[in-house]
């Protein structure tokens, strides 16, 4: 299962979202979305680019308009979200926390403005602190805890999570119905979550709210994904990029359409290259490192995957790729160990069933198999229902000689290959 976007940044996820069982007939047409390949401008883009030159030569000229300051950082967030450039989120940053500091943080709507930064950048320790700060203030209270529900959820404080649900309850408010849908799908509950997503979307679809549709569209391409029901994801895509022909998400959902369902790798790579062309992210080259373990090109892969780590070099992401970090790491037994210790940062900043898995993962890897089990029986078992989490734990417990425990997880991930990956399917075949 993916955790929703609450903001509109893409949140890195497309990579495991998906999966697949066998080479079946196409559910992706070519001409269903060549042109949005092509797009040679970006309306949005190139209107935040003018936002940007007119907001800050009004700043310069009346320094003391400290309002300004959020205009500029807003448009700073959409270069973000379109180009994934990780320098206009640290600008978006700057100009927020001056904004704050001139106010003294007591401009809730600022104070809420600069945690949602933090959350993209997995900074969700601070996003709490600033998310309580809006709290205290008092003014806006429930936009404020819908705010401190998404941050309690990153982090795992899944009662006050709850709390901050019930206080916004309103079975009319999109708002609610997308984070209702959040907590269901948390819970496991895939079908409820669908519904609660699909009933967020037909109110954005009554007040003709186009940014509110193509959020809704794009998650629910995801949730119809995690379900099965691929025909459904795709046109849920299909229909985002109708929208906005911009939005790369909706597109390295088709690309994983095509490689994970339909297996056609060619097509897969050229989806991905021209998404990259404009929005060029560490995690393409994962993909891309993916599609060639698929194809058995061994260098291809190392390539990639050697392309990935240098973006990372180059770029301050922070925290914000240590899970896939920590994941490739432990895959060999060479850098087993740096694996661990990122996991045991994650856990540190961000302790959910998810980290813990991280962590009881990184441990099997450096071949400490009793504590990998104590950390999953402990924290993970039964409180993270993703695929990749429950191939873990049957390896864990295959480890450790407890095949009865591994054998009914590895029978219902069989079963539910299309999340996991093609690349699964032997690893899945030796447990």
């Amino acid at each position: 299962m993916k955790t929703l976007k609450i903001i509109p940044f893409t949140v890195f996820t497309i990579l495991f979202i998906f999966g697949c069982e066998t080479k079946s007939n196409p559910i992706t047409q070519k001409e269903d979305y060549n042109n949005y390949l092509e797009v040679k401008d970006n309306k949005s883009l190139t209107l935040a680019q003018k936002e940007i030159v007119f907001w800050q030569k009004k700043f310069d000229a009346a320094p003391n308009q400290i309002t300004y300051l959020t205009q500029l950082a807003n448009n700073y967030n959409t270069l973000f979200e379109y180009t994934g450039d990780i320098k206009n989120l640290h600008k978006a940053e700057d100009l927020l926390t001056k904004s704050n500091e001139a106010y003294d943080f007591s401009k809730v709507s600022t104070v809420r403005s600069l945690a949602r930064n933090y959350i993209s950048q997995h900074r969700f320790k601070e996003a709490l602190e600033l998310a309580n700060k809006a709290l205290a203030i008092g003014e806006g209270k429930k936009e404020t805890q819908k705010l401190l529900f998404d941050v309690q959820m990153e982090l795992g404080n899944y009662p006050e999570a709850v709390k901050n649900l019930n206080a916004i309850r309103d079975m009319n408010s999109f708002d609610y119905l997308i984070r209702l849908a959040k907590w269901n799908d948390h819970k496991g509950d895939l079908e409820t979550a669908i519904t609660f997503m699909e009933k967020a979307k037909g109110i954005a679809e009554k007040d003709d709210n186009k940014v509110l549709k193509i959020w809704s569209y794009s998650n629910l391409g995801d949730f119809y994904g995690h379900a099965g029901r691929i025909q459904e994801s795709y046109d849920s895509y299909l229909k985002t990029l109708e929208l906005d022909p911009n939005y790369s998400y909706a597109l390295k959902g088709i690309a994983w359409i095509v490689f994970s369902k339909e297996r056609n790798v060619n097509e897969a790579n050229r989806i991905i290259d021209a998404i990259a062309a404009t929005h060029n992210t560490p995690d393409f080259y994962l993909l891309k490192s993916q599609i060639a373990q698929f194809e058995g090109n061994k260098s291809k892969e190392i390539k990639n995957r050697n392309a990935y780590f240098s973006m990372m070099e180059k770029n301050n992401y922070g925290a914000m790729y240590n899970k896939y970090n920590a994941l490739i790491y432990a895959d060999d037994k060479q850098t087993a160990q740096k694996a661990l210790e990122i996991a045991k940062i994650e856990v540190e900043h961000r302790p959910t069933a998810d980290s813990y898995d991280l962590l009881a993962w990184s441990y099997l890897n450096v071949g400490e198999n009793k504590k990998a089990l104590e950390i999953a029986q402990n924290h993970v078992v039964g409180k993270s229902f993703e695929p990749k989490v429950q191939y873990h734990l049957a390896m864990i417990y295959s480890a450790n000689n407890l095949p009865l425990k591994a054998k009914p997880i590895k029978e219902e991930l069989l079963s539910s290959l299309y999340e996991l990956g093609p690349n699964f399917e032997k690893k899945l075949n030796k447990l």
